[in-house]
């Protein structure tokens, strides 16, 4: 049987998912992307040399992998297009083995004004979205309004698109937005349509068929389980289901060829956005977490918010998920720290907690319960072997291990390709 994976974030998104998926490309046929949209930023860093990828899979950088953008994606003509030409400007030429589904559907001017007029109206109640009108997209998906993929073929696209904007400018302008002109944005539009529906394939039929004929296949989730629109911190989440859930009903195989879950993991915790963030440090060290990790937004630039490993996060989201293997992000950043405490459970009024609560207010309210590990205090940049780390890194990948249930296969100890440890 071929070996197939997935690649999930088991945190609030920026894991360093780009990286992992990078390099099990080298040995996949099929890279598929599921979920999610340009509000994606998956960092790949090869030779020095930084590529930010929205919508495009991460695989795309490997001449050998077919990437398929899923039926659970949500499509900017012209995001994917300045994303291709971006590529092609640096030698890689992906047209000829991009597949975008036809059942995929398209995010037009008309929902990113939607965002920001939706997030201007809510005031400091906003969730701080990526203003990329990945949500107003997938509403309309769920309203049974929206226009998908395969309408870009259709003669009559420019009435359609029309039709889109006159609806969508009513409730600009009911929300107090500002409204898009009708004939600039379609003139705008309609040549990055003209130029994607030319990448439209039936992708379910030709994943069916790549799974009969045995291919390998590497699917790639966008975001963090902890901004599933479900399980995560609710309403603060996007705006699509990103754990395994949303793999396989955004690419149309079923879980028979799922093979191997992969969670990746920071060594430490991130979010960007509003919403209850337990371990978050708010002082000196989480500043000097944010500049060693370089943590600003691949899509925004936003500075994100630091803290220490959420253990009970990770381990909620391998439960849901039913993750087989954990790759570990970005250790050498922890690597100055004399003690690293680590998030084993929660305090909530008075009460031990050792799960993610739903209710918002409850989350917010938890008192991060730390178990604090030895650091190690040198250098482990670069480092490619598990004896070359030091004894007190391996017992703090060994002890994520014993409190998770899962086994580490996977240390990331710098942004570039090579400077990985595969056990």
């Amino acid at each position: 049987m071929s070996v197939n994976r997935v690649v999930l974030g088991l945190q609030w998104g920026d894991e360093g998912k780009g990286k992992v998926i990078d390099q099990l490309a080298d040995t996949t046929d099929v890279v598929v992307r599921c979920q999610g949209g340009a509000n994606a930023g998956h960092t790949v860093v090869v030779g020095g040399r930084k590529t930010v990828l929205h919508l495009l899979p991460s695989g795309a950088l490997h001449d050998r992998a077919t990437c398929v953008i899923g039926n659970g994606v949500v499509v900017d003509p012209r995001a994917l297009c300045d994303e291709i030409d971006a590529l092609a400007r640096n030698g890689c030429d992906i047209t000829g083995r991009l597949k975008l589904s036809d059942r995929a559907h398209l995010v037009l001017p008309t929902h990113r004004a939607l965002d920001a007029a939706t997030e201007r109206a809510k005031g400091a109640s906003k969730v701080g979205t990526t203003l990329r009108g990945i949500g107003p997209c997938y509403g309309d998906k769920i309203a049974r309004t929206g226009l998908r993929c395969g309408d870009l073929r259709a003669a009559d696209l420019p009435d359609r698109l029309r039709a889109h904007i006159r609806a969508a400018n009513r409730v600009i302008s009911q929300l107090g937005g500002r409204t898009l002109d009708e004939n600039r944005t379609l003139h705008e539009t309609l040549p990055a349509c003209r130029r994607a529906a030319e990448l439209v394939a039936d992708t379910a039929s030709f994943l069916h068929q790549a799974a009969i004929d045995g291919r390998r296949f590497l699917f790639e989730g966008a975001q963090g389980v902890m901004l599933d629109v479900d399980y995560g911190t609710y309403p603060y989440v996007t705006s699509s289901n990103t754990g395994l859930g949303g793999v396989i009903t955004g690419s149309g195989l079923s879980h028979k060829s799922m093979g191997e879950v992969i969670g990746v993991v920071k060594a430490y915790t991130t979010r960007v956005g509003g919403g209850p963030f337990p371990v978050e440090l708010l002082d000196a060290q989480g500043e000097a977490l944010r500049k060693r990790g370089h943590e600003f937004g691949a899509t925004t630039g936003r500075p994100r918010r630091c803290g220490w490993l959420d253990l009970v996060v990770v381990r909620f989201a391998c439960r849901l998920n039913g993750v087989d293997s954990i790759a570990l992000t970005k250790l050498d950043v922890l690597d100055p720290e004399a003690e690293i405490p680590v998030c084993t459970a929660y305090e909530v009024d008075g009460r031990r907690v050792d799960t993610v609560p739903a209710c918002l207010d409850e989350l917010a309210r938890a008192k991060p319960v730390y178990t604090v590990l030895k650091g190690w205090k040198r250098s482990i940049a670069g480092c490619q072997r598990w004896d070359d780390l030091p004894a007190e890194a391996r017992a703090y990948v060994e002890y994520v291990e014993r409190f998770l249930g899962v086994r580490v296969s996977i240390i990331g100890t710098g942004p570039g390709r090579e400077e990985t440890v595969v056990r």
